[in-house]
């Protein structure tokens, strides 16, 4: 029975594994709706292949539109209100030990969530920094978040992946990176928490990659919209290495995923003011001002911890419960950060396969894992094998999807 499952899910997917030409450049989940596309699910739709946060919006929200829903009306500077700087660097001296505060007049920008930020420093990162020896490269880590790829393309740059495996700690490892890479590398993406994996960086990491920068003189782009979800130790940032000045150093933060406000849009870029000078001047001419009512709402955000430290509850729930229904299956273990579930599905099948299965004969939505990765020069694909849930919906949705989950990969692709 099992083998017969897994068979036939293999045929209905495997026309579509790996990712090359076309299909690299593609977001995985335009991907993932072609792969189901042919299938009903059995059962209700729990869908936990997006990370949008279901929790309830903070009850400040309405109220702080309401107030300030005149200011719609008027064109809003590119580098953010004072206040909402103000209270977001406020906030980075209260949450991380910082070498010294953040100047909120220029070491601060607004940004329209992380994303877009993300993908407009490489483009400022390939000015900034200047010719290089050789071809100018962006290193990713593998698995990575579609903009990095994205960003490094548009900006003319080679992205090198580099892959993250349970081998390395689901982090880039930098003693691997070798002098010629090195020389000609414009940037490097540092997720930490890390999407899918929510592996977290130490401070001994954070502060090798600030000497490696400073030493060929790249910029750290440190991805770190996931540092208010986790249920043990608080994540640190790339920011408290990166000395008094912090020079080559940007992080990335977002209310997405804090403060459950992913419609929003509102984010920051804090840091090296050099850079963030030269990224204020192609933003202004490039990207959308960020509307000053959602700015408001930001420096409510910012200034509340009540509704971020409920947030972390309800997702502490239910990593319990991922952790009393899968066990030691599939290689799960609680991760540092975040609120994905990275799982080996290796034996069950692969990523695709049990991606159909779970959605076909359970109505469990998952990416496969392959999706969120590239190939290696070696023709292998580190996210191959797994496949990313992401714990958004609540309790008893999770739960019941768990349940589904270890049903159909144990009964019928059980190996």
């Amino acid at each position: 029975m099992a083998k017969t499952a897994s068979s036939r899910a293999a045929q209905d997917a495997g026309h579509r594994s790996g990712a090359t030409g076309t299909e690299a450049e593609r977001s995985p989940f335009a991907r993932l709706t072609e792969l189901l596309a042919p299938y009903q699910p059995a059962l209700p739709l729990i869908n936990l292949s997006v990370g949008e946060p279901q929790h309830a919006l903070p009850d400040f929200v309405g109220p702080v539109l309401a107030q300030h829903i005149g200011e719609f009306g008027r064109y809003p500077a590119a580098k953010g209100i004072a206040p909402f700087r103000e209270a977001a660097a406020s906030w980075l001296g209260r949450r991380f030990k910082l070498p010294r505060p953040i100047d909120p007049e220029s070491e601060i920008l607004v940004l329209n969530g992380s994303r877009e930020g993300l993908f407009l420093a490489a483009l400022a990162a390939a000015r900034y920094v200047g010719p290089r020896a050789g071809t100018p490269a962006i290193l990713l880590p593998n698995p990575f978040y579609p903009a990095y790829g994205a960003g490094a393309r548009a900006a003319g740059c080679e992205p090198i992946y580099l892959e993250t495996t349970a081998a390395t700690g689901f982090l880039p490892d930098l003693d691997a990176l070798d002098e010629a890479t090195l020389a000609r590398s414009v940037a490097i993406y540092l997720a930490s928490p890390a999407n899918p994996q929510g592996s977290v960086a130490s401070p001994a990491y954070f502060a090798k990659l600030k000497t490696l920068a400073d030493r060929y003189g790249f910029m750290v782009l440190a991805d770190e919209c996931y540092s208010e979800i986790y249920t043990r130790e608080a994540p640190g940032s790339m920011l408290e290495a990166a000395g008094p000045d912090f020079v080559n150093v940007v992080a990335f933060q977002s209310l997405s995923k804090r403060s459950n406000l992913a419609g929003l849009r509102v984010g920051f870029v804090a840091g090296d003011r050099k850079f963030l000078n030269l990224f204020h001047e192609l933003r202004n001419v490039a990207a959308p001002q960020v509307a000053m009512p959602l700015q408001h709402v930001a420096v409510a955000a910012y200034c509340d911890e009540t509704h971020v430290e409920e947030n972390r509850r309800l997702y502490r729930q239910k990593f319990d419960l991922a952790g009393q229904i899968l066990g030691n299956r599939y290689g799960y273990r609680r991760p540092a950060g975040g609120f994905c579930l990275w799982l080996d599905v290796s034996r069950h099948g692969g990523d695709e396969t049990a991606t159909v299965s779970l959605y076909r004969d359970g109505g469990v939505r998952v990416v496969p894992g392959s999706y969120l990765a590239r190939r290696q020069p070696d023709g292998s694909n580190p996210g191959a094998g797994y496949i990313r849930l992401a714990l958004v919906q609540d309790a008893d949705a999770t739960a019941e999807a768990l349940h589904r989950l270890v049903r159909i990969l144990d009964e019928q692709l059980g190996q």
